[in-house]
């Protein structure tokens, strides 16, 4: 039997937890997913990988940038979980993937988002559980919160919130 995406293809340019695992989901839902790594990088050990592609592609060079816009000229959907602003450092913004393919959802999953008064603030999964108040609901009552086992934040609120 086909699964609920098949035929969907998903460039996931790789990076911290919410990114990988979305990609992780709609690959465990039949999506095509093509995971871009650092030229540099090791992801062999890398738990988020199965049933995903990948290549490996220096972003910062004109060749690499090339091969990353005809990617996504073919692609149904990017993730990308980069600071506000990479893309449009590295010549690629969603304008101008946007014209190569007017189709391509681009979805962006940064901490505080891409704009607002904490865009440029590095975050992390413990931050986002704390603003939220969601800390305060974890752990025995009238006690010190318990940190989370995993990431909480990331995964609800990043990748799942992406995915679905």
């Amino acid at each position: 039997f086909p699964m609920a995406l098949s035929g969907l293809r998903v460039i996931e340019l790789a990076g911290l937890a919410p990114t990988p695992f979305c990609g992780l989901m709609l690959a465990d839902m039949g999506a095509d997913v093509i995971r871009v790594d650092r030229a540099s990088s090791d992801h062999s050990t890398d738990n988020v990988c199965r049933g995903k592609r990948s290549i490996q592609i220096d972003l910062k060079n004109d060749l690499g940038k090339e091969c990353l816009m005809h990617l996504c000229s073919k692609a149904d959907v990017l993730i990308e979980g980069f600071r506000p602003g990479v893309l449009e450092s590295l010549s690629l913004s969603p304008e101008s993937l946007l014209q190569r393919n007017p189709r391509l959802i681009i979805a962006r999953l940064s901490g505080y988002g891409q704009t607002g008064p904490l865009r440029n603030v590095a975050g992390h999964d413990m931050n986002y559980v704390a603003i939220s108040g969601l800390l305060d609901f974890i752990g025995p009552a009238g006690e010190a919160p318990t940190f989370p086992a995993n990431y909480l934040a990331d995964f609800a609120g990043g990748s799942y919130l992406c995915a679905f």
